[in-house]
């Protein structure tokens, strides 16, 4: 067969950019050649709809081995009771919770998506919108930090079926104690979306959501460094939900329901190849050098953060617990948006993401600030002493926004820094 060389020269491109390039979108990250190789694999042929053991096809007892691998190596990363491989992404995992624990216009609260939340945690554009009735929690306007005395007052007046913890833009460690508590008080379901911190949460950098929430999802992207997918997971204490029965007995219950959530319920047949590729990337995570990685993740948000309000930037929050941070703009920069700087800074070959900060005045295609994380660059090898130099290149092109001629000197820098690091160190 005949190479396609118009998308192979395509997939050149991009690997010379990502090669050259700084990488700080918070969400993404390079993942090991063995990641790659498995997800390119031979079992992207593989039709199996079901789950191990129990498939709606024959000849699955290959791909029986890998996805039960997958699922144990992630109950024994997150020391998990039972879990759930299969969700394309980490908005199917959310929306195959939704479907299992809530009905068409039931209230459930999240995080607002203006104050850092997600799409899938009830924007109106989403399923979660469009089929449930959302309410929000904020931060606060002068801290940054999550209210969580408001998110109390908003659930007993409007009691939703469940809480959810978990943002795509928030820099601090979540208090699921206290929103257990809260929970309970209206007798609704916690809920925790981890898909950024999963990483760090795996290794104990940061508080633990299983304790306290009756599930969990995540993506397998991200700090995880794995291929992109989604994971539900739980942990071992429910005798709420389902009446007074043994954790153990409710354990199974809430699988079983979960896993029907999941296939038949939002998806057919598992992604077989991903599975494998996330099976070798829980694999990884469970070593010695991951930990290692993650703690340097964190190390290097500080430093970065740091770096940034040195320079009279306003990082909301005043600073990170996890991989990322999120920067205000108009403080420094009013009449500057976080789409100009985006678009300025890729034509340097440093890649951000614009994002709304709380209070924001203006539009999510506008924005007034910018969300910057680490994973990435950690895991090409770099370190602390790195930081202030990348928010050097950031600053430089920001502080002289229509100067296009200083884009190719920003560049040049950029692109000898990343030549020394490899794609993953």
């Amino acid at each position: 067969m005949k190479r396609d060389s118009l998308v192979f020269e395509i997939l050149e491109k991009e690997a010379k950019r990502q090669k050259y390039g700084i990488e700080l979108i918070a969400s993404e990250n390079f993942v090991s050649d063995q990641v790659l190789e498995s997800m390119g694999s031979i079992m992207t042929n593989k039709y199996a709809e079901g789950y191990p053991g129990k498939r709606y096809y024959g000849g699955c007892q290959h791909v029986d081995e890998t996805e039960q691998l997958a699922i144990d190596r992630l109950k024994e990363l997150f020391g998990a009771e039972w879990a759930n491989v299969q969700p394309h992404s980490g908005a199917q995992a959310n929306m195959a919770v939704f479907l299992t624990l809530l009905k068409p216009g039931d209230v459930f609260m999240g995080l607002d998506l203006s104050h850092g939340g997600h799409l899938s945690h009830g924007s109106h554009v989403n399923s979660s919108g469009i089929l449930y009735k959302p309410i929000a929690y904020k931060v606060k306007e002068d801290t940054g930090i999550v209210d969580y005395d408001e998110m109390e007052e908003v659930a007993l007046r409007d009691k939703p079926k469940l809480i959810l913890a978990g943002a795509s833009a928030y820099s601090r460690d979540w208090d699921y104690k206290r929103m257990r508590e809260i929970a309970d008080k209206i007798g609704a379901f916690l809920m925790a979306d981890i898909a950024h911190p999963a990483g760090l949460i795996a290794v104990g950098l940061l508080n633990d959501p299983l304790k306290y929430c009756h599930v969990v999802t995540s993506t397998t992207h991200k700090t995880l460094r794995g291929p992109r997918g989604g994971i539900i997971l739980m942990g071992q204490d429910f005798d709420n939900p389902f009446g007074k029965t043994t954790p153990k007995g409710v354990i199974r219950k809430m699988s079983s329901l979960f896993n029907s959530g999941v296939f038949p319920g939002i998806q057919g047949g598992p992604l077989e190849h991903v599975i494998a590729a996330k099976a070798v990337a829980f694999g990884e995570a469970l070593t010695k050098e991951y930990k290692y990685y993650m703690i340097q993740v964190k190390k290097n948000a500080e430093v970065m953060a740091n770096a940034f309000i040195e320079k009279g930037y306003h990082v909301i929050s005043d600073g990170t617990d996890n991989h990322l941070m999120l920067i205000d703009l108009r403080n420094k920069f009013p009449e500057i948006t976080g789409r100009k700087v985006e678009n300025m800074l890729v034509l340097a070959d440093i890649t951000v993401n614009k994002n709304m900060v709380p209070f924001d005045s203006r539009s999510p295609f506008q924005t007034s600030g910018l969300r910057i994380g680490t994973p990435a660059i950690t895991t090409r090898g770099m370190k602390e002493e790195h930081m202030p130099v990348i928010v050097d290149f950031i600053d430089q092109v920001i502080s002289d926004i229509e100067n296009e001629d200083l884009i190719p000197k920003v560049r040049k820098e950029v692109n000898e820094m990343m030549g020394e690091f490899p794609m993953f160190a």
